[in-house]
Order: C-alpha cells, then structure tokens, then sequence
C-alpha cells in the first residue's frame, strides 16, 4: 500500500482525506477499539474553519456546532470583526462531531479505517516501511505519525521530542447545564489559576480547571467528580456543585516540538510534532493545517510527478509554524500566571488591543491567520493563504474556498485580459500541467491585491503576476511545485 497513517484524529482523519482526494488510499490505524465518546477539544478556530471550507467540509462541522464570532490573547477577548481581511468565525464544536465529519468524508473517498490496531514496530530502509500493528506486518512507502503528543510513531522512528512539562492539573469534564453553574460561564482567572464553563452542546455545559504550580496526576489515573469540584474549589474559595459528568478527562501545560517532522519513509504531524498549552484551537488548526500541507506533496510524490525536494519542504515550511505556536501559547501562559503579578501588564495590553493594528496581530496570531510560508520570490503574496474571497466569474459568484474543492492547484486569472477568457498565452503556459492546474477567471477584486496567482492545493501562494509579466516566472513555479510538465 501507498501510505499508512497511525491516528484516527482529527490530524490522521485530514491526512486520510487529503490523500483520498488525491486518488491515494490510505489505511488509518486507530489504537481506539472504538471512536472517543469524549470531547477535549471544543473550538476550531478561523484557519481550521476555512481549511474545511476549501474541502466543502465546514458546512458538515457547522452543523453540529455554534459560530462564535470571538477570539481571545490569554483570555483577554479580540474583535475579530475589525480585521481589514475576510476571515471565518470560530466554530465551538465538539471534537467527536468533527472527527465524526472527516472519517465519514475519508470513508467516501476510499480511506481504510481499522480500529484497535497500535503500532508496536516500525522498520523502514530506501524503499518502503514496515509497520507492525494489531498482530498485522504491513508494508507501505511511507508512514505518517498522528498519533498524539506521546507518539510512538515519533519514538520508533528516532525523532526526539524536547520541551517542558510545567508543574500543573487541569481537569475538564461535560456535564447537564443547571443553575449553580450558570454564573460561572465564561472563561475566569484566579491566582491559582482558570475555571471555565461554556457551552458544549443542547443542555450542555463543558467545565474544565486547571491549577498553576500543581502536580499533575497522569492520565492512565481516571479523574473523578470529587477531584475536579475540589479544584473549583480551591480556585474560586468556595463549593460548586457539577453534578454527574458525561465524562471527565486530564489536561496538562507541557511544551514539546519535534526536531524534525521527517525521518526518511516516516513523517510526523499534529500533536505528534508539536503539543502546547490548549489556547484557542491554536493546536488544531496547527495540526490540520499539517495535514493539508503534507497531502497534496505526498500523493505528487506517490503519482511519480514531485520535483526534487517537495518532501522536504514539509518540514522546511511547517517546522517553524510548530516552533511559533509553542511561542505564543507560552507567551499566554505567561500573561496567565501567576495572577497577582501579571495582572497590571494585562491592564496595558487590554488597552492596546483597543488599537486596531494589536487587536489585528492578535486575533491573526491567536487564530494561526498570520502563518507565510518563506520564499526565494520576494513577492509580497508568495507564501499566504486567502480565505473564502467572493469572485465574480463568467458563471457567477462563487467564493475562493469553492474552486478549490478539488484539491489541485488554482490559477486565478483577475486581470480581465479578454472578456471570453485569460491571456491564451498564460493558457498555453499551463497546459503541460492540465489535470494538476485548474483555471478560474473572475473579475479583479480589492480583497486579492494581483492581477493574476498561482496557488498550490494547500491554497497557499506560489506565483502572483502583472498583466505585463509574461509566463516565465508562472512557468518556474509550476516546475518548482508542480513538477515537469507533461509531455
């Protein structure tokens, strides 16, 4: 087989889609018997929402969760509505909804999904890997590591993990709404540490501690109802009853990155790569955002049409996102405790977020909307994402997200060259790319500042030209991502 995948999260479920709209099919191997009842995670932020939207997924997602037009910097709230770009709401959704969407979507596409099957061995040489899981030997080219933040996809394949693992006990647990919670909604800061309720669903409230300076308990010891109402009450200085929990789970401040997100056949991704303090979906949209960048390089790899070093770059362009979330997580950790002494530097930056531009490089940073990509062009664009833009094409208005369902590349012709179509020169330019490169032409728009871009499947920006340019430097980028062209 072409690519085996351990973990069936969210990261895992998006690789196995991402691959299957590309024509592989890929086996997903779950330690899991059965697929988590439990919710940790409860907000996709504006990057993983818009990701799904280029798949034609976020409508699924939306439907079993709740917009939340907010973002926060450590709990102190942003005004996403001031931003000068179009950008997606937050999503609060449970997570065992969302992993629900991407396995049915990866199933549709031809993905393999086996529960109950842990890897327990890995051996790869210059042709292939060997993974040994569930009492099975598979052989595959490649193998990707979803696995979670104790991987062991990542041990086996000799990928250190350093980091921090900070003195702390966080509990979260679901429970029936009632009254004696209600006054708690929200997320509130102690000199301890934070208590927050929020909604999780119909009747549904998701409650979660966590406690600075504490020792933690590990999580093969289950949490119980006791424990999690005795942190609230040494947070809050006073009993809070939570009633009888759906289901109650351990959460931790450890801050770990991978060295290297590439072993030779084996990859590492999501909270395998990269895990942090849980902020504002910041991890999610990191690892699925992951997912979508390593997809699209792999299957050109596996169809025999990847120019030299498209691999590699996977590491080279999400490495330093990894390395970034882990900074401005701990840089909210940091604005969170211990209370009594930040509390006068978050007065200041409250004001500041007053200021359109910090409010904009906040809300941009906590939602992972600020990640480019480096590159050898320095044009402006080369290296960022757009997000669902409206374009007025010849058949309509149809927004940025929905030409891009097909998972190849996209040229973006704005420049009303002629009014029944491009430039036919720039035609003839991407001919030798027809089935990899898609061809859109739209009325130029204020919200895409080029007359003409390149985008990879990922949507980012590989090329962005004039109308006086020519084709030379469109026809080196496709070389440079898309491979040689077809004879």
């Amino acid at each position: 087989m072409d690519v085996v995948i351990a973990g069936a999260g969210p990261v895992g479920l998006m690789l196995a889609c991402e691959l299957g709209l590309a024509g592989i099919r890929p086996l997903v191997l779950e330690r899991r018997a059965v697929a988590r009842p439990d919710s940790p995670g409860m907000a996709i932020n504006a990057t993983t929402v818009e990701l799904l939207d280029r798949r034609g997924l976020a409508d699924r997602v939306r439907a079993g969760g709740l917009e939340w037009p907010q973002a926060h910097f450590a709990h102190l709230m942003l005004d996403p509505a001031r931003l000068r770009e179009r950008h997606a709401s937050t999503v609060l959704v449970p997570q065992a909804h969302l992993e629900s969407c991407l396995e049915a979507r990866a199933r549709e596409l031809g993905a393999e999904i086996r529960r109950g099957h842990e890897v327990t061995g890995v051996r790869q040489d210059g042709s292939g890997v060997t993974v040994y899981a569930g009492g099975d030997e598979l052989s595959c080219r490649y193998l990707v590591g979803c696995d979670g933040a104790n991987s062991v996809v990542r041990r086996l394949a000799g990928i250190s993990f350093p980091g921090v693992d900070a003195p702390f006990h966080g509990i979260v647990a679901e429970v029936d709404a009632d009254g004696e919670l209600m006054p708690y909604l929200g997320a509130h800061q102690y000199p301890g540490g934070v208590f927050t309720v929020g909604p999780s669903g119909p009747g549904l409230l998701r409650v979660s501690t966590g406690e600075f300076g504490v020792q933690g308990w590990d999580d093969e010891i289950p949490a119980t109802v006791d424990e999690i109402e005795a942190s609230i009450a040494r947070l809050v200085g006073h009993d809070v009853r939570i009633g009888t929990p759906h289901w109650l789970a351990r959460w931790h401040n450890v801050t770990r990155h991978a060295e290297r997100y590439r072993a030779g056949r084996v990859f590492v991704a999501g909270d395998a790569a990269h895990v942090h303090f849980p902020l504002g979906g910041q991890a999610l949209s990191t690892g699925v955002e992951d997912a979508v960048n390593l997809g699209w390089k792999l299957a050109a790899d596996l169809a025999g049409r990847a120019p030299a070093g498209l691999l590699d770059s996977y590491h080279r362009e999400r490495h330093p996102v990894g390395a970034r979330a882990c900074l401005t997580t701990r840089a909210q950790v940091a604005l969170m405790h211990p209370l009594l002494e930040v509390s006068p530097l978050r007065e200041v930056i409250s004001e500041l977020i007053g200021y359109d531009d910090v409010n904009e490089h906040l809300v941009r940073m906590a939602g992972g909307l600020d990640v480019t990509y480096a590159a050898d062009d320095d044009r402006p664009l080369v290296g960022r994402r757009f997000g669902a833009v409206p374009l007025s094409t010849p058949d309509g208005v149809v927004s940025l997200a929905e030409v891009s369902r097909a998972g190849r590349g996209l040229l973006l012709d704005l420049s009303a060259h002629t009014a029944a179509g491009t430039d036919p020169g720039v035609l003839a330019a991407v001919s030798g790319w027809s089935g990899r490169i898609d061809v859109v032409v739209a009325s130029p728009t204020t919200e895409i500042p080029a007359d003409r871009l390149l985008l990879r499947p990922d949507g980012r920006v590989a090329w962005t030209g004039g109308r006086g340019d020519g084709v030379q430097g469109l026809k080196e980028a496709l070389q440079t991502w898309f491979g040689d062209p077809a004879a």
